[in-house]
């Protein structure tokens, strides 16, 4: 009893020292891209000690993975009477998640029944249509395991690699069947209280199988790509090798040293509508890595401007924008614009870091043909036109009036005006407020909206020299309003 009551004081203490002090190997974090179902056996013929130690094993094992879907992603499946999932695949996308989860399992006891675990297994591991590796992580004391041989070959014809950890009394024979070769790292029979000494194999077995080892292309231009890979190596463990070339072999091939912390690197100057294909080898002393390769085709060439838009349409402007900006390939950018049919053209010359341009000066309501024209450094010319409208001039306000208000005992202000009525939708009228609480040396702005039946308004505690402002609001836009600022004075009040 003594001797039960040291080995659960020391598992205590080594479960509080690992969740503090978990490492993560510079090579092994954000390596890996995968799903493991750990496969726990959780029945009554694994003591309770053995159980805490296996998920301390665990929790030991995964601790340096990236989590999350593109990472690396953990299932328990609990083995007992029935198959209890803890945890699926999606659940955890941290370690603080996946660790405080662990530490949370209960044991189930109850019967061994693995094949009923091994059904749903089957359906986690397959039910995605994601194209990563899935392993199985059975860890079991290897006690009646059941008829596991037939759904275990089912598993690995879909592709799963099974790896096993057994205790020392475990059915070793059936173990040896239904793991993925080679045995010699996918298999292993331990004594529980020495079960650390396998934690490093057993990751390196893992990791080569869910090792992301691609190098893929995130970003694609007619003139650029750039690719991105897993890190293997970290700044002073070594460095890549990186050489590209076009298919085509119409130039030579480049070569390039990338820093050993790089994930990601800008291939520029390429060619459009071209086939490239790049490698990427790891150099270093840590080990021999696989070289990456990966083919692409640039786009079609994109000839600035390939798009225009229009915006800020008033009754006498257009801004005019357009795209790509290519300041390394275009000279200069000129701007022509005329009324439609016949009207008189106007040009603008823009150098080749604007994209955009504010005509003024426009007649209201009138179609104007815009062309924006681009000249190239190799001296080619490419343009492009639309169609752009004015809006209609809206009548402005006619006449506004300021007078002192009749009350006495309230500051107020009477505030008159005029509008031209067809169409009228009401008024927008703003003005500075007297400033009771604020520090701010600006008066507040306050807003009304009033009828189209309104010809005056009352306002109330304006503030000194208040500026008053009145817009008439038609069904298709604002039409120019009047502003006058109202001075008072301590003696009398006049307005302008």
């Amino acid at each position: 009893m003594k001797s039960f009551f040291l080995r659960c004081v020391l598992l205590w203490a080594t479960l509080q020292r690992s969740c503090m002090q978990i490492s993560v190997p510079a090579t092994v974090l954000n390596c890996c891209e995968g799903d493991i179902l750990v496969l726990l056996d959780s029945s009554g013929s694994v003591a309770n000690y053995e159980f805490s130690r296996l998920l301390l094993f665990v929790a030991e094992l995964l601790g340096p993975f990236s989590l999350g879907r593109g990472h690396v992603r953990v299932a328990l499946l609990q083995v007992g009477t029935e198959p209890h999932l803890e945890f699926s695949l999606d659940v955890h996308s941290s370690q603080e998640s996946l660790q405080k989860a662990l530490r949370s399992v209960a044991q189930l006891q109850g019967d061994t029944n693995t094949e009923a675990a091994l059904r749903v297994t089957r359906r986690l591991l397959t039910k995605t249509e994601d194209n990563v590796p899935k392993i199985l992580l059975w860890l079991t004391d290897g006690v009646q395991p059941g008829d596991v041989d037939e759904p275990m070959s089912e598993l690995k014809a879909l592709g799963v690699s099974v790896l096993v950890v057994s205790t020392v009394h475990g059915n070793f024979q059936v173990l040896q069947r239904v793991v993925t070769p080679p045995l010699e790292s996918h298999l292993y029979s331990v004594d529980i209280d020495n079960i650390d000494i396998i934690t490093e194999d057993l990751r390196e077995a893992i990791i080569k199988i869910i090792r992301a080892e691609r190098l893929r292309v995130v970003h694609l231009t007619s003139h650029s790509a750039v690719l991105q890979w897993r890190p293997v190596l970290s700044a002073d463990s070594g460095y890549y090798e990186l050489w590209y070339s076009s298919i085509r072999k119409a130039n030579p091939e480049i070569r390039r040293t990338l820093s050993g912390d790089s994930s990601n690197v800008e291939l520029t100057n390429l060619q459009p509508e071209t086939t490239y294909t790049a490698s990427l080898h790891p150099e270093t002393n840590l080990g021999l890595f696989n070289t990456l390769s990966v083919n692409f085709t640039t786009l079609p060439d994109v000839l600035s401007p390939a798009v225009i838009s229009l915006s800020d349409s008033g009754p006498r402007q257009i801004r005019v924008s357009w795209g790509p900006l290519q300041p390394t390939r275009v000279q200069r950018y000129t701007v022509e614009y005329g009324t439609i049919p016949s009207g008189r053209v106007h040009t603008v010359t823009l150098h080749s870091q604007k994209n955009s341009t504010l005509l003024t000066g426009l007649e209201p309501n009138t179609q104007y043909l815009v062309t924006v024209s681009a000249l190239h450094v190799d001296g080619k010319e490419r343009a492009m036109s639309v169609r752009a409208c004015t809006q209609e001039a809206l009548p402005a306000l006619a006449d506004l009036q300021l007078a002192p208000g009749e009350r006495q005992e309230v500051e107020e202000l009477y505030v008159a005006w005029k509008a031209y009525q067809e169409g009228l939708k009401g008024y927008w009228v703003t003005w500075e407020t007297e400033n009771f609480h604020s520090s701010s040396s600006k008066p507040p702005i306050s807003t009304i909206y009033l009828p189209p039946t309104s010809r005056s308004t009352r306002l109330t505690h304006p503030a000194p020299n208040s500026r008053v402002c009145v817009s008439p609001i038609y069904s298709s836009g604002r039409g120019d309003g009047i502003c006058c600022t109202a001075k008072t004075h301590t003696d009398s009040s006049q307005w302008d």
